[in-house]
C-alpha cells in the first residue's frame, strides 16, 4: 500500500515552467505519476508538453483540477511563499524540494503552517515515492525502486537513493520511501513517517538514516523505543563530521554533544533498532533482519 501518495494522488509542478520544474516535472510523468497541472505566474493559459494546463495560481490549479498535491520548484527567495500559497488554497500535501531557502524564513512559514491542515515535507528534500502505485514526487530516480513492503525514511536524498539501489539489488522491494530533508526546520519529521509506517499494512520494515546535527533522531528512537512495532534498521552518518562544522545540508552542523553520530547511534540501538554499520552495509542489514523476522 505505502504511505501518502497512490495512484489517485493529483500532482501539481510550481515552477513548471523553469528548467529544474520542467525537467523533473517530465520525470515524474514519465514514471506513471498523475501530473495534472502546473503553476507559474504569469503564464497562464500555456501548455505545459502540449498536456498539461498551466495556471497563474495554486487557487486556480486546485480548482480547475482538483489536484491535492502541490510539488514545489521555486527558487529559494520565493519558495517561502509559494508553500503559503499552496496551503491558503487548500493543498493536503505540500512537498518543497527547493534548497537554501533561509532559516528565519522557514521559522515564519512553519508557524503559519500550525493554523492549517496542510502537511508540509521538506524543504531541501528530494521528495517522495511509492513504487507499487507508481507515483513518484520529487527528484529521485525513479528506475531504482522496486515496488514491495520494506518503508524508507532519510534526511539525506543521495543515502535514499543508496539505501534503495541496494535494497532492490537484493530483490528488497519498497513501499514508499520518503525523504523528509536536511535543513534544521522541515514541516515533517522521522516521528511523523514512522508513525504512518507503523498504522500502514503494507510496510513490514522500516530502513531509516540519520545524519548529524539536530535532535530529530533521538526524538525518532523514543518514538520507536515506546510505540513503533515493526523491526527498523537504522544508520546515522556524519561520525568524521568536526565540531561546528557545516557538512553537506544547512542542518548537519554538530551544535552539541546531542548532535554527534554517537549519542544518536546510541540512542537508536536502546530503542531496539539494529543497527547499520556503514553505508555499504544497508541492503545486507536489511536482508538480515527480514530473514531473522520469518
Amino acid at each position: 500500500m505505502g504511505i501518502l501518495v497512490d495512484e489517485n494522488t493529483r500532482i501539481l509542478v510550481q515552477g513548471i515552467t523553469g528548467r529544474e520544474g520542467s525537467f523533473h516535472a517530465r520525470g515524474c510523468k514519465a514514471y506513471g505519476t498523475n501530473l495534472v497541472a502546473g503553476v507559474t505566474p504569469g503564464k497562464g493559459g500555456q501548455l505545459f508538453d502540449e498536456v498539461v494546463p498551466v495556471f497563474d495560481t495554486v487557487a486556480q490549479a486546485v480548482e480547475q483540477t482538483g489536484a491535492n498535491l502541490s510539488l514545489i520548484f521555486v527558487p529559494p527567495p520565493f519558495a517561502p511563499d509559494a508553500i503559503v500559497e499552496s496551503a491558503d488554497a487548500g493543498v493536503p500535501l505540500i512537498v518543497c524540494i527547493t534548497e537554501g531557502i533561509p532559516v528565519l524564513d522557514m521559522v515564519k512559514v512553519d508557524k503559519y503552517l500550525q493554523n492549517k491542515p496542510s502537511r508540509l515535507i521538506g524543504p531541501n528534500c528530494p521528495g517522495l515515492i511509492n513504487p507499487g502505485a507508481k507515483c513518484k514526487v520529487g527528484i529521485m530516480p525513479g528506475a531504482i525502486h522496486q515496488a514491495g513492503r520494506v518503508g524508507v525514511v532519510s534526511r539525506s536524498g543521495t543515502l535514499t537513493y543508496e539505501a534503495v539501489g541496494q535494497l532492490s539489488d537484493l530483490g528488497i522491494g519498497q513501499s514508499s520511501c520518503v525523504g523528509i530533508g536536511g535543513d534544521p526546520i522541515t514541516g515533517t519529521s522521522f516521528v511523523d513517517v514512522l508513525r504512518m509506517y507503523n498504522d500502514d499494512p503494507g510496510t513490514d520494515m522500516v530502513v531509516f538514516i540519520g545524519e548529524i546535527g539536530g535532535t530529530k533522531e533521538q526524538e525518532a528512537a523514543a518514538y520507536i523505543k515506546t510505540e513503533f512495532t515493526k523491526p527498523i534498521c537504522a544508520l546515522v552518518v556524519g561520525a568524521s563530521a568536526p565540531a561546528g562544522k557545516r557538512m553537506g545540508h544547512a542542518g548537519a552542523i554538530i551544535t552539541g554533544e546531542s548532535a554527534r553520530v554517537e549519542a544518536k547511534t546510541a540512542a537508536l540501538r536502546d530503542a531496539g533498532a539494529f543497527i547499520i554499520p556503514t553505508p555499504a552495509d544497508i541492503g545486507s542489514t536489511a536482508q538480515m533482519v527480514i530473514q531473522q523476522s520469518k
